[in-house]
């Protein structure tokens, strides 16, 4: 019988040496149980406009499908978590936008860590994906034993916290294989439920996603957010970490010690009116290589101005809002 456990630990030094912060792997198999929860999920509308989530279920639920001959599915989670935090009163960040845009920093590293794997392992075949790709990535983290989804819907690990990004190769290489995650230690805490802005967090681990504020502030175009979600956002002008900061699991956060994600020395001090009289052309400047370049200048002046309960700007605010 192969041992494969000594390449499956040259492979977890691997991904530390690249700065991720935990390694799992995990069988690749397809996610049953996770299919069906997922297809109530998508039936119930909890994705709001989100219509590219209804794409390519097949290949969310079957690593296979995504790799033919996939045989592991490595879970990489990296933090994020800030050592400095933004100032009191200004429009509000979720702090894994502070620093650079994750898909550019993980991308790369993923594509040194194929690399690395293949100098010890030979010709094998692999995909990296990181967030934009249909993989259930909290659900491979968990089956790869690296922490619990938690009743706000994120990975939660028990000794760091749930401010990760999680990535996964997927590899037709056999490995060793880490146990499930059995555990679940939220227990009877409330606490994301309870101090949720917009109730978005329902029992049983259900996010009502068009009820998220990160929803209503990136993920959704329209020109104008519904007037019932007035007075909700507790001041978050792009994202939401209100489910985080509560979690008593996020008491043993660390700083990261990725260069990429310290925050933007600007994004820190910004109040509504730099962010108004920025423009459109310093936005860009100032926040090219950054997640908020998702919304675009055009999304942060309509999130400000729903803050603010001001009527909102029709036409192109700052100028262009071409990518």
């Amino acid at each position: 019988m192969t041992d494969f456990l000594p390449i499956t630990q040259k492979i977890k030094q691997i991904s530390m040496e690249l700065g991720f912060s935990h390694c799992g792997i995990a069988r690749a198999m397809p996610l049953e149980d996770d299919a069906r929860r997922l297809e109530q999920w998508l039936n119930k509308g909890y994705h709001g406009s989100m219509q590219y989530m209804e794409n390519y279920f097949e290949l969310r639920i079957d690593p296979t499908k995504l790799v033919p001959g996939a045989r592991s599915v490595i879970t990489l989670l990296m933090n994020y978590f800030p050592e400095q935090q933004q100032q009191e009163g200004g429009p509000r960040i979720a702090k894994y936008a502070y620093g650079m845009d994750y898909h550019e920093v993980i991308r790369a590293k993923l594509r040194e860590f194929l690399f690395r794997i293949r100098e010890i392992a030979g010709n094998v075949e692999g995909r990296g994906f990181v967030d934009s790709a249909p993989v259930l990535e909290r659900s491979w983290a968990q089956r790869s034993g690296l922490g619990w989804i938690g009743k706000n819907g994120n990975l939660i690990h028990k000794q760091a916290g749930s401010f990760f990004f999680i990535s996964t190769l997927i590899t037709d290489l056999e490995l060793h294989y880490d146990d499930p995650y059995a555990k679940d230690y939220c227990g009877t805490c409330r606490k994301c439920i309870d101090a949720c802005p917009t109730g978005a967090i329902l029992d049983e681990k259900v996010i009502d996603g068009s009820r998220c504020i990160s929803y209503f502030t990136i993920e959704l175009k329209d020109l104008l957010i519904p007037a019932d979600m007035k007075g909700k956002f507790d001041n978050w002008m792009f994202g939401c970490d209100t489910c985080q900061d509560v979690c008593p699991w996020n008491r043993f956060s660390q700083p990261t010690k990725e260069p990429a994600f310290s925050p933007i020395p600007e994004l820190l001090n910004m109040g509504s009116g730099e962010w108004e009289q920025l423009g459109e052309e310093g936005f860009r400047k100032l926040f090219r290589h950054s997640p908020l370049k998702r919304s675009k200048y055009k999304g942060i002046l309509r999130n400000i101005h729903f803050l603010q309960d001001k009527p909102t700007i029709t036409g192109n605010p700052g100028g262009s809002t071409s990518d």
